[in-house]
């Protein structure tokens, strides 16, 4: 009895002791974190690059779309980081409007809509830091201008309908284009395309792009980004993008745009 009285005690101590180390050893850790924080924060303040490199994903609403975008900066000082950056995009033409077939339970479809159209962009811009945080709860400010490389990705825009008793998808530009036209028509049992028609039919059109921004980040950190942007987009392609029939088709797109974005520097 005795022997198992003592067992348990050292058992207890053990416990306790190993406990205090865990809960030591995370303070310890706490404490460093915080310490490398102020010596970054003070290399800053004497104009030192505290940090060098940075990555960051976002997801951006425009309005006239929607995408998402990946984003690798290089320091060059304090205040000036060059971003390169990769963007994919769908825009969508303000004119389009989702019809039902009444008589047929499928897909809704967008009446007289050509293709979809989607810019992929590949560019750099320069970040100029304006304001930077004056505590871990404030916001730093940069101005970012830049451009690049954009290539509008145009998916011919196919609608199922019947066809001599047979469903088949038809698009604008093809024999069938009647069918397309005539796709108001109830008779044509119309439907939406489905998610990977079109994509043999890809078509490339090239352009450049110019993109000015302000960024604010708000992290608690300054290892970690999280942080909001607003700017505008302003394309120019090589020829006239084809997005509805009987609208007028354009070259040069403007948009602004707000995104949302998180990451790391080291």
């Amino acid at each position: 009895m005795k022997k198992l009285l003592f067992l348990l005690v050292a058992f207890s101590i053990s416990a306790g002791v190993m406990a205090q180390d865990k809960e030591n050893r995370k303070k310890a850790k706490k404490e460093e974190k915080r310490k490398r924080i102020d010596a970054l924060i003070k290399q800053e303040e004497e104009g030192v690059i505290a940090y060098k490199k940075q990555t960051v994903y976002g997801l951006k609403l425009l309005n006239d779309g929607y995408g998402v975008f990946f984003e690798m900066g290089r320091a060059k000082s304090i205040r000036k980081t060059m971003l390169y950056q990769f963007e994919i995009a769908e825009r969508k033409h303000n004119k389009e409007d989702k019809t039902t077939n009444p008589y047929s339970l499928s897909f809704p479809f967008i009446y007289g809509k050509l293709n979809f159209f989607y810019p992929v962009k590949l560019g750099a811009q320069m970040q100029y830091l304006l304001g930077n945080k004056s505590n871990k709860n404030g916001v730093s400010i940069s101005a970012n201008l830049g451009g690049g490389l954009a290539l509008g990705l145009l998916r011919p825009y196919e609608i199922e309908v019947d066809k001599n008793g047979t469903r088949t998808y038809v698009k604008y530009d093809s024999p069938d284009s009647l069918l397309f036209i005539n796709a108001y028509d109830p008779a044509s049992g119309a439907a939406g395309p489905g998610l990977g028609t079109g994509w043999k039919d890809l078509k490339i059109t090239p352009g450049i792009y110019i993109k000015p921004a302000v960024r604010f980040d708000y992290g608690k950190l300054n290892e970690l980004v999280s942080a909001i942007e607003v700017g505008v987009n302003a394309e120019f392609y090589s020829k006239k993008i084809p997005q509805m029939l009987y609208l007028k088709q354009k070259q040069f797109f403007f948009s602004a745009y707000f995104a949302i974005m998180f990451g790391k520097r080291k």
